[in-house]
């Protein structure tokens, strides 16, 4: 029989859609490493999230593996290039949650322009004030998008209601624009926008993209959405940005390290200081962790699947 291990959380509705197929499911999202390095010669898919690196360690084992299903968007803890030479395909479901991210990042954008966290505690307190409250409308702005993806796209289509100017740049994409967004290149982008979203995978080339001295190249104070990946941008370059007023406030649903009893001393130090800072928003790695999408990501995955023909010949 085809036998499938999820060493993952997943909503369980993976487990009949998977058997509807005619895959015998493991479900073993507890296991470890090593457990997984012992029985992975037994399995021909291998459904994840980002627990376990999947390199070339476990590929070597995994003799039977036909497919990895990846439940979300980022690919940077995937030997993609041995994947390749095994022949493995690779299945992944940003389409499931990309929906929601949209809403986080306008959400917390509309947090940030309204003060919202900050009223909030002031009138817990029986404090009222309005002036120092007072907001940003998002009508007007330019709303800048680099990667233009699943996640990107979604985001742009959800901010067509606010009457704002869409600009969207993406290195390896092109013939996207359309009435709604302006294709453009990086130097455009830079010399407009207002709010600047981040939809980019990490490689190599988008690790540490956002330097200092790239952002002092944007000709307005932005605000900073990052909902893709932490490392796109330091601590370092967030705080120094803020303090010299070239980013006006920050969204970040992800961090530069995201496990806390892990920092160096100058991590800690730099990630206190942007803790502090009143005009920063942090949501631990959840745009794209809604209710509704962890039941679609199984959705999708098993119609790339399906769609693969790979069930018929496993």
């Amino acid at each position: 029989m085809k036998k499938v291990l999820i060493i993952d959380e997943m909503h369980l509705s993976i487990i009949p859609l998977m058997e509807n197929e005619a895959f015998q499911v493991d479900y073993s999202p507890q296991i470890s490493r090593a457990e997984i390095l012992e029985i992975i010669h037994e399995y021909v898919g291998l459904i994840i999230r980002s627990k376990t690196p999947i390199d070339r360690e476990l590929l070597e084992k995994a003799e039977r593996l036909r497919f990895i299903g990846r439940a979300g968007a980022g690919l940077d803890k995937i030997d993609l290039e041995f994947l390749e030479q095994k022949g493995i395909l690779l299945f992944h479901a940003a389409e499931g949650n990309m929906d929601a991210v949209g809403e986080h990042a306008i959400g917390g954008l509309l947090a940030i322009f309204n003060h919202a966290n900050r009223a909030d505690l002031e009138v817990r307190k029986g404090i009222w004030k309005r002036e120092e409250n007072r907001g940003e409308e998002l009508k007007g702005k330019t709303v800048g998008i680099i990667g233009y993806g699943n996640m990107g796209s979604a985001f742009a289509k959800k901010l067509r209601g606010f009457d704002v100017q869409i600009m969207a740049y993406d290195k390896y994409k092109t013939g996207f624009g359309d009435k709604f967004v302006e294709e453009v290149g990086f130097e455009n982008l830079v010399d407009k926008v207002d709010v600047l979203s981040l939809h980019v995978p990490l490689t190599p080339e988008t690790r540490n993209f956002l330097t200092l001295k790239i952002l002092q190249k944007f000709k307005n104070p932005i605000y900073l959405i990052n909902t893709a990946r932490g490392e796109i941008i330091s601590f370092a370059t967030l705080n120094k940005s803020l303090d010299l007023g070239i980013i006006r406030g920050a969204v970040l649903d992800v961090l530069e390290n995201e496990k806390f009893n892990t920092y160096t001393p100058a991590q800690k130090l730099e990630f206190e200081q942007l803790a502090a800072r009143e005009n920063v928003i942090f949501s631990p790695h959840i745009a794209g962790w809604t209710f509704q999408s962890y039941e679609r990501i199984n959705e999708v995955l098993i119609e790339k699947i399906k769609g693969s023909g790979i069930i018929y010949n496993a």
